[in-house]
């Protein structure tokens, strides 16, 4: 054994190898022989012949050093984080870097993000990191308006919270021109002037639609599909009946919104001897996605459809979503559908999940089911009436009532509808128009998640449940305290449950506040989230429930008919035994994708508002205060719905103190007080399409903005002139009787 074999058997190892497997190739025995062995790999080390990795074991020189700097570059399904070095110099693709999971509780790493990170090598072209230091949240891509100079550009970010502008070099502009959206990544650097380089173009600043890119963009998803993803869907086509059950001649129809895209429910119901019996058809997503191939891989990344004002993201391509899996009118398609028995009572007595061929009799919008339920029927609806729409609402009646009995959160909050012209321009903000029809669908898709939930426990099969908490007892307090100042109360000391919050609702629409009373209240609830684990839904007052009716768009459904399917022996595209180990992990992943959808299409009906308002500047808008925070007043305009912040520097001079309990900003000296659900007239001062940030200002409240009639409970540490006079009788006590003059005595 000498040097050059032991460098020999290092170099032509496909892997690092430890210090064992070299004594063990060599034969190595004795204390004498291992310590002539480290002695020699010592040696080796020193003279840069082989490397010494953080695990321990040695290998050839050449790669990534022990520590780099690394930028994540992909996030599978299984929740791996993937990434590559900042610095590449050696030949072809650089190698692949795993990053092992941070068990410090730190949040989790993104797409973009970069890190310090100690490296050890797995193989030729594998490292595992580990991360020492995560980098300023700054550091990584950022979007924004991009302004030529005669430098090159400036980069205007679209995030309002950004703190600074980056310069662009010409060489770095990629091709984008004066007034493009683009995505472009931080170089790093020192200093005031912050650098950048165009990576990306999504689109010019004149367009409407860019609106939507640019919050779609920032929440990290994606509009196109991989090319891969686009020809699975090639050759698909509608099964044959053989194996299902056949549906077609069920008049079963579909209930939706007139400007729906996709149907992915169908409904049905029957008077039957102890009841009704009804039928919810549910699109079979499941044979067509199945696990682990490229459509379920992206399905399960994006976790759900995302709706903008100008445009849907869907979970799946149109190929599936807007054909094979939308149950169009006169069509056959595949589906899961659910028999259920209620009694009189909307008792579930018993169901069956059965795999389907069915054919929907029309395709229906609820406004026009509605008016024929009360007695304007079209030609469309009115054959159908009697022997389809009747028993519809009947059986609705009757679950209607069952909900009520069972106490569910009756939180009735009127949904905003962003106008949209035919160039993508937003015209105006009006409020969606809610009809029985709404409800009945509603509890028909409630019934049938029930079901889904209670035959998957019968079956003792994996289910991702829709869990609800109970709301904390902070939150409750606080609003506890604010109902009380319009005569209702809370109970204090006990359980607090749905039907209690719904007396409380009751007796506000008695008042002409009963809007900003639900608001409260709504504020007060926890956020409804995925889980393997069962705690019930608080809101709907329910033991179990789990979501089985919109496979289209939420890939828990998706789940959901996996394990229904598995459970129930129905054919092809059952859950994965891989899947059913991995829930947890994925209820985590789809619950967040869910959030970052809200925040996407919340921001995005911000933009089209602002662009929206920004021809108006200067003009005055009757309003109501609906957000009270430290740093000033969100108001909503009465004439379009459209939201904006009056900072806390432009309301009458004071110094204000934000009152929570009583949802108010309270004048120390003054007392003026602005409170939640105030009227107030505010003048336009900005409006950016570009951040979606509307700036206003109110005219006319030098007494401040309170809800008229209502008196609430005030803190003594808010009275006006109180510190005043606190401090005065300090110094009495301090200094004794104003005007006393103290002698030598007092001066030691």
């Amino acid at each position: 054994m000498n040097k050059s074999d032991i460098l020999n058997f290092i170099q032509t190892s496909p892997k690092p190898v430890t210090k064992r497997e070299v004594s063990d190739a060599f034969r190595v025995r004795g204390t004498d022989g291992r310590i002539v062995l480290k002695q020699l790999l010592k040696e080796l080390v020193t003279e840069g012949a082989i490397v010494k990795n953080a695990g321990g074991a040695y290998g050839r020189p050449e790669g990534l050093a022990e520590v780099v700097v690394i930028q994540i570059s992909n996030i599978d399904i299984d929740g791996d984080v993937f990434a590559e070095p900042i610095e590449w110099t050696g030949e072809g693709k650089p190698p692949r870097i795993e990053v092992m999971p941070d068990n410090k509780g730190h949040p989790a790493l993104k797409e973009g993000d970069r890190a310090l990170a100690r490296l050890e090598q797995v193989s030729k072209n594998h490292y595992e990191a580990r991360v020492i230091k995560r980098f300023d949240s700054e550091t990584g891509r950022i979007m924004g308006l991009l302004k030529a100079n005669k430098h090159g550009g400036l980069l205007i970010p679209t995030d309002k919270k950004a703190k600074h502008e980056y310069e662009i070099a010409y060489a770095d502009m990629n091709g984008a021109k004066d007034g493009d959206i683009v995505s472009a990544e931080i170089m790093p650097g020192r200093g005031t002037r912050k650098k950048a380089r165009v990576m990306e173009t999504l689109g010019r600043r004149d367009d409407p639609r860019a609106i939507s890119l640019i919050s779609l963009a920032e929440a990290g998803l994606r509009e196109r599909f991989p090319d891969k993803v686009i020809k699975e869907t090639e050759g698909m086509d509608v099964p044959e009946v053989k194996g299902r059950e056949d549906l077609r001649d069920i008049p079963l129809v579909t209930i939706d919104g007139i400007d729906a895209r996709d149907f992915d429910d169908a409904v049905f119901a029957e008077k039957v001897e102890e009841g009704f019996h009804l039928i919810v058809a549910i699109a079979d997503v499941a044979y067509y996605v199945r696990p682990y191939s490229d459509l379920d891989k992206e399905a399960q990344r994006r976790g759900n459809s995302t709706y903008f004002p100008d445009r849907v993201v869907p979970m799946l391509p149109e190929a599936l979503s807007n054909e094979l899996c939308s149950l169009k009118p006169n069509v056959p398609r595949a589906c899961l559908a659910v028999h259920m028995w209620i009694d009189n009572n909307g008792k579930l007595l018993r169901y069956k999940f059965v795999r389907g061929l069915m054919r929907s009799a029309a395709r229906l919008v609820y406004e026009q089911v509605q008016a024929a339920y009360d007695g304007v029927a079209d030609d469309v609806t009115k054959p159908l009436l009697e022997p389809v729409i009747k028993p519809l609402y009947d059986a609705f009646k009757i679950l209607d009532a069952a909900r009520r009995e069972r106490g569910a959160l009756e939180l009735d909050l009127p949904e905003r509808q962003v106008l949209i012209d035919a160039k993508g321009n937003m015209t105006g903000v009006k409020m969606r128009t809610r009809v029985d029809a709404h409800k009945l669908i509603e509890e028909f898709m409630i019934l049938a998640n029930v079901a889904a939930a209670s035959a998957l426990e019968a079956k003792t099969a994996p289910c991702v449940y829709r869990i609800h908490d109970r709301p904390s007892a902070d939150k409750l307090d606080s609003a506890r305290e604010f109902v009380e100042s319009f005569g209702l109360s809370l109970p204090k000391g006990q359980v607090t449950q749905p039907r209690q919050i719904n007396q409380i609702l009751m007796k506000a629409k008695e008042l002409p506040y009963s809007h900003l009373i639900s608001t409260v209240i709504l504020r007060t609830q926890a956020q409804a989230v995925y889980s393997p684990d069962n705690i019930g839904h608080f809101g709907l007052a329910l033991h179990k429930y789990a979501h089985f009716t919109s496979p289209i768009r939420r890939y828990a459904d998706l789940l959901v008919h996996r394990s229904l399917i598995r459970a129930y022996g129905l054919g092809p595209g059952g859950l994965d035994d891989g899947e059913a180990v991995r829930l947890e992990q994925i209820c985590e992943n789809i619950s967040t994708c869910e959030r970052a959808s809200m925040t996407a299409e919340r921001s995005a009906i911000d933009r089209f508002a602002a662009a929206y308002l920004s021809t108006k500047l200067g003009n005055e808008f009757e309003g109501v205060i609906t957000g009270v925070t430290r740093f000033g007043l969100f108001v909503e305009l009465k004439e379009n719905g459209a939201d904006g912040i009056v900072p806390m520097r432009s309301l009458p001079q004071d110094f204000y103190v934000h009152d929570e309990k009583a949802h108010a900003l309270v004048g120390r000296r003054s007392g003026r007080v602005f409170r939640l659900g105030a009227p107030v007239t505010v003048m336009l001062m900005e409006a950016d399409g570009l951040t979606g940030s509307t700036v206003l200002q109110l005219v006319g409240h030098e007494r401040g903005a309170d809800i008229p009639g209502v008196q609430f409970k005030r803190s003594r540490t808010y009275e006006p002139g109180r510190r005043d006079r606190e401090k005065d009788n300090k110094n009495k006590k301090k200094y004794g009787k104003k005007g006393f003059k103290r002698g030598p005595k007092h001066r030691r």
